[in-house]
């Protein structure tokens, strides 16, 4: 099967992590803490906290800051109380936009996403608005110049659903979000450390950008995710390697 590639998205995206990962990090560690407080300690018995885990491990996070994540998340030593919500919109030439916060004071995030949005060209729309274009999947993605055939052996192996050969010949993997812990570990055990894995909201239909709209839509998603209370944003934004390669040159 063949696709288009997001290989460029998440060249970016790991850019614009590593000039901000002490903030990452700042948020992982709310993750994990969260999601230890909520199902327990134990990463084998709690799906969420070992996603945590894996997000906060390729974030290049220390085993011991994690682990005195999950400790005081379990232990009970966490006395703070977050509200989980989620924000959707639309940005620049119509793109749908899905913005998950972790927030101790609600109105506090409202009027922080609302700016955001109207700053940069995009809206606020109601709950379920473009929710409905998404789908949670898991994505291993490995660079361009992968052997297709060999991962896709080994991940139909480990229990994949599907592998996609992009049109830059970068490749992903997709497993059920539910198992794909353990189709990456199975991964990783078989020799193919990936570029990217993430568990995170796929839209079923794209949405090309010109070079304006995309710098225009790039400026919106890292000033969201700037934001302390925002956790993951996801969009349907198509933006070629080319436009990509414009606008970090």
């Amino acid at each position: 099967m063949a696709g288009h590639s997001k290989w460029a998205n998440i060249k970016h995206k790991k850019a614009a992590t590593d000039k901000a990962r002490g903030k990452l990090w700042s948020k992982l560690i709310r993750e994990v803490t969260v999601a230890a407080k909520e199902g327990g300690g134990d990463i084998n018995a709690n799906p969420r906290l070992r996603l945590a885990v894996d997000k906060a491990r390729g974030a290049n996070m220390p085993n011991d800051t994690v682990d005195r994540a999950i400790k005081r998340g379990a232990g009970g030593e966490d006395d703070s109380s977050y509200d989980e919500i989620r924000y959707e919109g639309y940005g620049p030439s119509g793109v749908a936009i899905i913005v998950d916060c972790m927030t101790d004071n609600r109105n506090r995030t409202a009027s922080e996403v609302r700016h955001a949005f109207s700053k940069h060209g995009g809206n606020l729309g109601t709950d379920g608005s473009v929710a409905y274009m998404f789908s949670k999947k898991g994505i291993i993605s490995y660079g361009p110049g992968a052997d297709e055939d060999a991962i896709m052996e080994a991940a139909l192996e480990a229990g994949a659903e599907d592998v996609v050969e992009n049109d830059d010949g970068s490749v992903d993997v997709y497993a059920d979000p539910d198992e794909f812990s353990d189709v990456l570990e199975a991964m990783r055990v078989a020799g193919y450390e990936p570029d990217n894995a993430e568990v995170t909201f796929d839209a079923e239909n794209s949405s090309p950008l010109d070079l304006e709209n995309a710098e225009k839509l790039l400026r919106l998603i890292e000033f969201l995710e700037d934001l302390d209370d925002v956790q993951e944003v996801y969009s349907n934004a198509d933006i070629s390697s080319e436009i990509m390669e414009q606008l970090e040159g």
